[in-house]
């Protein structure tokens, strides 16, 4: 066997590039961590500013992207936009939006999921509940594409 060295070193080289390929970089993690915690961020401070279309922008404009909650289940970025304006039509409905307990989790380094606790302060209620984002990282930078987002029973 004498062409067994060069084999080996050549399954060696592949295997390794291989590897290096399909590795998320320890230094990237922390960063997708945070440029996520931003596009949660953005929500939070569209919401609050009154801005269903700026808040919007953190959803993939996508027919595939789903947002379900309450048994129901909306498809596509425009779906979802118009049952935002149809349940939040107003800043009162809207109230003040915060988000607590939040834990991002990279999956790849153009995949992550996002949990938390969301909360309305509106001035006759206060209705809150869980979320579970799916983002993707896209031209355009890390979008939501699938939104499961339930309301705690009071």
């Amino acid at each position: 066997m004498k062409h067994a060295p060069l084999f080996l070193a050549l399954a060696v080289a592949v295997f390794t590039a291989l590897l290096n390929g399909c590795r998320t970089s320890s230094s990237d993690l922390p960063r997708a961590d945070a440029q996520v915690r931003s596009v949660l961020e953005q929500q939070v401070r569209e919401w609050n500013a009154g801005n269903l279309a700026g808040f919007m922008e953190t959803y993939a404009k996508s027919e595939g992207i789903r947002f379900a909650s309450g048994g129901d289940i909306s498809l596509g970025w425009q779906t979802v936009f118009d049952r935002y304006r149809q349940k939040y039509g107003d800043r009162a409905a809207m109230g003040r939006l915060t988000f607590s307990n939040l834990e991002i989790t990279v999956l790849a380094p153009d995949a992550a999921l996002a949990f938390g606790r969301w909360q309305l302060q509106r001035e006759r209620d206060q209705p809150s509940g869980l979320f579970t984002l799916m983002l993707r990282k896209l031209p355009e930078g890390w979008r939501i594409v699938h939104d499961h987002t339930s309301a705690a029973t009071n």
